[in-house]
């Protein structure tokens, strides 16, 4: 699979389904994200978003995310 550029999961487009390259921040941060199921490889589908808010499906659970916490997770498309 080749190589795609990384973005911020806050600027991804509506109905895109990316993939989690790397969450970024504080220990705590990184394991509260985990938890939620942002880990390397996992399939996210940005079901909406609004200024940098993103609503988004990951393993099965619809979540919501602030842009700052959003900010924290690259993707690739």
């Amino acid at each position: 699979m080749a190589s795609s550029a990384q973005l911020p999961l806050a600027m991804a487009g509506e109905d895109e389904v990316v993939r989690v390259a790397r969450v970024r921040g504080d220990a705590d941060l990184r394991q509260h994200l985990a938890n939620l199921g942002f880990v390397e490889g996992a399939e996210v589908k940005v079901v909406s978003r609004a200024a940098g808010d993103v609503i988004v499906t990951v393993k099965g659970a619809r979540l919501a995310l602030n842009r700052a916490m959003a900010s924290h997770v690259s993707v690739t498309l």
